[in-house]
C-alpha cells in the first residue's frame, strides 16, 4: 500500500507550518504501508498541480492532505469538502478568490473516503485530543481537500483522500497565549496513529459507534 502525505509550506504572516514539519518527519512506511511525504505550495492556483502530478507519479492507493488549523487544539480530520473558495486573506501567490467555484463541473461538496471515526479513536488512544471536523475552511486546506476528491471522481476512482487538520506549534503562539497549541513531537505522533488507522481499516467500513 501507498500513501502520498502532503504538508503545506508557511502562509500568511508564519515562517513556520506545523504540518509540513510534522509530514517531513513521518516515518517511511507505517503498519507496512509506503509513506511518500510531498510538499505542496499554499496556493489556489498551483496546490492542486503539485499533488496531481504525484498522483500519476506514484499512484498511491490514499492520499492525506495536512494544514494547520491555528485556533484549534486537536488534531480534527475532516469530513466533507466544499466547492468554494472564499479567503480573508491572500495566499502565497497573492491570490485572494472571494465567493469563486472551485470547479463548474463538480459537485456542491465530496465527502471523504477516510476512516476519520476509526482516526479519532486511534489518536486519542496514544493520549492525544482529536475529533471529527466538519468543516474544513474555505481557504487553501479546503481547496485541496475538494479538488483532490474531483480527481478521484474525475481521472482517479480507485483512490481513497481525506484531509486532517492539526493545532499551531508552540513557537506559533508566543505572542497569541490565547491560542492553543501541540508539540512537533505530538503532531508527528498524531499523524503516525491516523495513517495506522486509514491502514488498518483499509477495505473495511469506518466505525460507527463512536463520537
Amino acid at each position: 500500500m501507498k500513501i502520498l502525505v502532503t504538508g503545506f509550506d508557511p502562509f500568511g504572516k508564519e515562517t513556520i507550518n506545523p504540518a509540513l514539519e510534522a509530514v517531513k518527519r513521518l516515518p517511511d512506511e507505517i503498519l507496512g504501508a509506503q509513506i511518500i511525504k510531498l510538499e505542496i505550495p499554499t496556493s489556489f492556483d498551483q496546490s492542486a498541480q503539485v499533488v496531481h502530478a504525484a498522483i500519476q507519479k506514484n499512484q498511491p492507493d490514499y492520499v492525506l492532505n495536512v494544514g494547520q488549523a491555528g485556533g484549534r487544539a486537536a488534531l480534527t480530520p475532516e469530513r466533507v469538502a466544499i466547492n468554494l473558495d472564499d479567503a480573508s486573506i491572500a495566499d502565497n501567490a497573492g491570490v485572494k478568490p472571494l465567493n469563486r467555484v472551485i470547479e463548474p463541473t463538480g459537485q456542491t461538496a465530496y465527502f471523504t473516503q477516510l476512516p476519520i471515526k476509526a482516526m479519532v479513536k486511534m489518536i486519542r488512544e496514544a493520549g492525544l485530543p482529536a475529533q471529527i471536523s466538519n468543516t474544513a475552511g474555505t481557504f487553501v486546506c479546503n481547496h485541496i481537500m475538494y479538488q483532490v476528491q474531483y480527481m478521484r471522481a474525475n481521472e482517479f476512482p480507485q483512490l481513497k483522500a481525506g484531509f486532517i487538520h492539526i493545532p499551531y506549534l508552540p513557537q506559533q503562539v508566543i505572542a497569541k497565549p490565547h491560542l492553543p497549541s501541540m508539540s512537533l513531537d505530538d503532531s508527528i505522533k498524531g499523524l503516525t496513529q491516523a495513517i495506522g488507522a486509514i491502514v488498518k481499516w483499509d477495505g473495511q467500513e469506518d466505525l460507527q459507534n463512536f463520537a
